[in-house]
């Protein structure tokens, strides 16, 4: 598929060359990695300070947060009258690791609580009246819901007018025009919600209730930090931005699971057959899958009970149970992405005209379709929704979309024939009746051509800037590696070099992937590049001996105890 590459600003004013050169000379790097910081906003050098070492000192103040002295004066009410407490999360890794997070910590100071999380195909996303009622069963009198709630207002409704039930939302999703009859609703995404940073995932809500708890409570906040790994393995797995306070609590997170990982985590990690550093990367295909998969196959409960568990033994044991999930979640995956590109294939309409992709099928798994939702995207880059049956008459719908397009506002403008949705711009999820499929294609289809633009509908490559493969040393790579944690906002750096061609003849491992020999003809530097997946595109055009740029990152590969610097390659033009 060919990709646009789209590179960054760079300086081009004298006073933003002059903040680079300064930049460069204080730090003592290059002025390619200068304008690097330059272009992630860092300008001087006690910027580049706090960038290259976050503090934790600079976290907000809990308290900012609307609503938090309503939440935490209702927490500690329940806890003075030893109310039961039941705490509510989503079958996510978001929902799952946020339970693990409060319920963990809380259950330190107050032993009069409980955990629950909602079964993904008996009740469906968000606060559900199984689980209320589960509270009132138990003599639940508060329940503190995480990751989800924000549009929950007839569940609210119904656990206060039933069972007099009190909430308290911890959320970060959009939320509607009107906000539940909670105790308290903390979302930082509300409209008159004070709090400076607005991207935090709802795990990291709950961690702000507790640090609330801690201030008040006189607790060693130290003793919250501990649980990082877990508001770190959060914010890599819900694909937030990795700057302001999510860059803190990853990079304090990562430093935690690197160090000394709770058990939970160091048994997943064992089992996964991951060794060495992690990255966030490594978060994201390793870890956050695996404890997906337990919502998605069973139930989300026992990837709790694997996150909260103190034997390693017992923790092994759950780790093997996920290990298991996940290998059938793949199954299912790889047959449902090989049966919806066929779908599409097949259509006309959709294959040649469609700006978007909607697919029902009532015998899909209801667990996987977001995951296959992301997978027809990588074929057909355009916004997509995959349904499949979940009741009577009823589907269930998961929705992802492409870089840019403001997907939760086109489903907004569809909202007359859905039962019910929630997410935010990049994804989505949803229940329609199934006779209503057919006409919200048509219309979805119709919002997103009048909303998108035509360079959405492109792959991107997002290019940082242009080097010579000499620039490229030990040293440049250490200083490249203090730029992480990466991911949204601070995205791993992706370079372009020119006037290549290969020193070698391309090899084929595995017969997709491409090794190659680059030889850059301006300075005479050779390094190995990787491309996976890339034969087909690209092999015959190489051993032509066509001259090229190149987009690519840059790792480190261990070969035989040698580690030496490998190109990741993103693209080639001819």
């Amino acid at each position: 598929m060919e990709k646009n590459w789209n590179y960054k600003p760079a300086p081009l004013l004298q006073e933003e060359l002059e903040l680079v050169s300064n930049l460069a000379q204080e730090l003592n790097i290059s002025i390619a990695m200068a304008t690097m910081l330059w272009q992630r906003g860092v300008f001087q050098f006690d910027q580049a300070k706090h960038f290259f070492r976050p503090l934790l000192e600079d976290l907000h103040d809990p308290f900012l947060m609307a609503d938090m002295d309503k939440a935490l004066g209702r927490l500690l009410l329940a806890i003075e009258k030893n109310e039961k407490i039941l705490i509510f999360g989503d079958y996510d890794v978001d929902g799952t690791t946020a339970v693990a997070l409060f319920y963990g910590f809380l259950k330190n100071y107050y032993s009069n609580i409980e955990y629950y999380n909602p079964d993904r195909y008996k009740e469906g996303y968000g606060i559900s009246t199984i689980g209320i009622d589960f509270a009132a069963e138990i003599g639940a009198k508060l329940m503190i819901s995480l990751d989800c709630g924000i549009k929950s207002l007839d569940k609210v409704e119904y656990a206060q007018s039933k069972y007099g039930i009190d909430f308290i939302i911890c959320d970060h999703h959009e939320p509607g025009d009107e906000l539940p009859a909670a105790v308290a609703v903390l979302d930082p995404k509300r409209t008159d919600c004070p709090y400076p940073f607005k991207e935090l995932t709802g795990n990291g809500v709950g961690f702000k209730l507790l640090s609330a708890f801690c201030i008040r409570q006189n607790i060693p906040i130290q003793e919250l930090f501990e649980y990082l790994d877990l508001a770190m393995v959060s914010i890599a797995s819900d694909i937030v931005p990795i700057v302001g306070e999510n860059r803190i609590l990853a990079y304090y997170g990562l430093k935690k699971i690197n160090e000394n990982p709770r058990t939970g985590l160091k048994a997943l990690k064992q089992v996964a057959g991951f060794s060495g550093e992690m990255s966030i990367e490594n978060v994201v295909f390793v870890l956050g899958p695996r404890i997906n998969a337990a919502g998605r196959i069973k139930h989300a409960k026992a990837a709790v009970q694997l996150l909260l568990a103190d034997d390693f033994e017992d923790a092994l044991a759950f780790a093997y149970e996920i290990q298991n999930n996940n290998t059938e979640r793949k199954g299912h995956d790889s047959r449902i992405t090989e049966e919806a590109l066929e779908m599409i294939k097949k259509d006309d309409w959709l294959y040649n005209t469609a700006k978007s992709t909607v697919l029902f099928s009532q015998n899909w798994h209801k667990g996987v379709i977001g995951i296959v939702a992301s997978r027809c995207i990588e074929n057909f880059h355009r916004p997509t929704i995959i349904f499949t049956k979940s009741g009577d008459n009823v589907a269930a719908g998961s929705a992802r979309s492409v870089p840019g397009f403001d997907l939760y506002q086109a489903i907004d403008r569809c909202a007359h024939l859905l039962i019910q949705f929630g997410g935010h711009m990049h994804a989505a999820g949803m229940t329609i009746e199934i006779d209503k499929i057919d006409e919200f294609r048509a219309y979805f289809d119709m919002i997103v051509n009048e909303m998108i633009l035509e360079e959405q509908l492109i792959p991107k490559i997002n290019i940082d800037i242009k080097i010579d493969l000499s620039e490229i040393s030990p040293k440049f790579y250490r200083i490249m590696k203090q730029m992480a944690p990466f991911g949204p906002k601070n995205m791993q750096p992706i370079f372009v070099s020119e006037n290549l061609s290969l020193a070698s003849d391309p090899r084929i491992l595995k017969e997709k992937h491409l090794k190659l020999e680059i030889l850059d003809e301006d300075t005479g530097s050779i390094f190995s590049a990787i491309g996976f997946g890339m034969v087909d595109d690209f092999y015959q055009k190489l051993k032509d001996g066509n001259k090229f740029k190149m987009a690519y990152s840059i790792e480190e590969n261990t070969f035989r105890d040698k580690t030496t610097l490998q190109l990741f390659i993103r693209d080639i033009k001819f």
